[in-house]
C-alpha cells in the first residue's frame, strides 16, 4: 500500500459526469508498482468505468487479498469503502460483507497466485453462490512480490526468469468459472483499454457472479539469466562499492485490435502472446459454445478475450436465499432476534 496521495486541485473545466465528479475524483493515492506495470493500466480502466457509470464512489466497496494485483485498490476511487484481507481469503470476505449489506456495488481484485493458488477453494465457492460482485483476476503468471516464481495459470513450457521450464498444466480461470456457474465470465489484456473498460462496466452492472480474466504482464521478470542487461550479470562484470537494486521502468504495451483476428503481441521478454478478440456475432449466452471455443483458442495456442458468457436472467444470492430486501445491517434487534416464540415455532416445523 502507498500514504502518498495526489494533489486534490484540478484544473477547474475539467469534464464531469451525471453526479458533477470528474475522472481525477476517482483516482486513489500514488502507485507504487514497477513503472509500466499492466496493473496499473486495469487501476485506470476501473477509474474511467466508474466515472462513465457515474457510480457514487461512497457505494462501492474494493475488497483485495495479497500480492502485486491486491495491492491496486489503493490506487482507484479513494473515497470508496476497501479491505485488505488476508491470502486467498477475499472472496469469503466479500461474501460476508456482501450478505450483511446488499446495497453496495462490490468489486474483488485479485491475482494470478491469490485465486489460483491458496484462494482456489474460495474462488469456485464464490462463483457457483452467485455472489453479486465483479471479481477481477490480475494475471500475470508468476508469483511477482516473491520473485517470480511459477503461478498456478503459468502456461506449460514456459520459462521462468532462471531460465527453469514449467512443467505443470495451467489452470485456466475462464474455463473455470463458466463450469462453476458464473453468469458473466470475460478476459482482456491490461494494454487493451478500449476492451476492458466496457467490460468492467458491464460486469459493474450485472447481478450475480461476473468474472473478468485479465492478462497483465510482469516487467519485471524479463530480467532472466542469460541476458547481458540482467542485475546479476552487470554485478558480476563491475567492481561495486556496494549492492543495489533497481527496477528499471518499461513502456507499457498497448494494442489495437479489431474484433475477430487475432493479434501477436511481443511483451517486454521478448515472448510472444496472441489474442483472439471474439467477432461481432458470437452470441454470449451460448454457455456449450463458449466452453467449445476457449477450448478450442487454447489448443491453439490463443488467449481468447472479450465477454465470454453471460446469463441475463442469472440471480443473485440474496435472491437464492430469500433473505429480505431490507440490508442485514440495517435491521433492528427486535427483526433480528424475534424471541422464543419464533424459536418454538422454527422448532415445531423439523420434528
Amino acid at each position: 500500500m502507498t500514504y502518498i496521495t495526489k494533489p486534490r486541485l484540478h484544473h477547474p473545466r475539467l469534464e464531469t459526469n451525471g453526479l458533477g465528479f470528474t475522472r481525477r475524483d476517482y483516482e486513489g493515492k500514488v502507485s507504487t508498482l514497477c513503472a509500466g506495470c499492466g496493473h496499473d493500466s486495469i487501476s485506470a480502466a476501473i477509474i474511467q468505468a466508474c466515472y462513465d457509470l457515474d457510480l457514487p464512489p461512497h457505494r462501492l466497496a474494493k475488497m483485495s487479498g495479497i500480492g502485486c494485483s491486491s495491492k491496486t485498490p489503493d490506487y482507484f476511487v479513494g473515497a470508496s469503502h476497501g479491505f485488505n484481507s488476508v491470502h486467498g481469503r477475499m472472496p469469503s470476505v466479500l461474501t460476508g460483507a456482501y450478505l450483511a449489506n446488499r446495497d453496495l456495488i462490490y468489486l474483488g481484485v485479485s491475482g494470478d497466485g491469490d485465486s489460483a493458488s491458496i484462494g482456489l477453494g474460495q474462488f469456485c465457492h464464490s462463483m457457483r453462490r452467485g455472489v453479486n460482485m465483479t471479481y477481477i483476476v490480475e494475471n500475470n503468471g508468476v508469483y511477482g512480490l516473491t520473485k517470480g516464481q511459477f503461478s498456478a495459470t503459468s502456461d506449460k513450457g514456459s520459462k521462468s526468469k532462471k531460465g527453469v521450464i514449467n512443467t505443470d498444466e495451467p489452470i485456466d480461470l475462464v474455463g473455470l468459472a463458466l463450469q462453476l456457474g458464473a453468469t458473466f465470465v470475460g478476459r482482456s489484456f491490461s494494454g487493451d483499454k478500449a476492451q476492458l473498460t466496457p467490460l468492467i462496466k458491464a460486469a459493474l452492472n450485472h447481478r450475480g457472479a461476473a468474472f473478468i480474466d485479465v492478462i497483465s504482464p510482469c516487467i519485471q521478470f524479463n530480467n532472466h539469466k542469460g541476458s547481458t542487461k540482467s542485475f546479476d550479470y552487470v554485478r558480476e562484470h563491475n567492481a561495486t562499492v556496494n549492492r543495489l537494486d533497481v527496477i528499471l521502468g518499461r513502456r507499457e504495451i498497448r494494442i489495437e485490435h479489431e474484433p475477430g483476428t487475432v493479434e501477436l503481441v511481443t511483451q517486454h521478454d521478448g515472448s510472444v502472446i496472441r489474442l483472439s478478440k471474439l467477432p461481432d456475432d458470437y452470441d454470449p449466452t451460448d454457455k456449450l459454445a463458449a466452453v467449445t471455443r476457449l477450448q478450442t483458442h487454447h489448443a491453439r495456442g490463443e488467449i481468447l478475450t472479450g465477454l465470454i458468457y453471460v446469463d441475463p436472467t442469472a440471480e443473485d444470492l440474496h435472491h437464492h436465499l430469500g433473505t429480505v430486501r431490507t440490508p442485514l445491517n440495517a435491521l433492528s434487534d427486535e427483526v433480528l432476534i424475534p424471541g422464543s416464540g419464533a424459536l418454538d415455532r422454527l422448532n415445531a416445523t423439523l420434528r
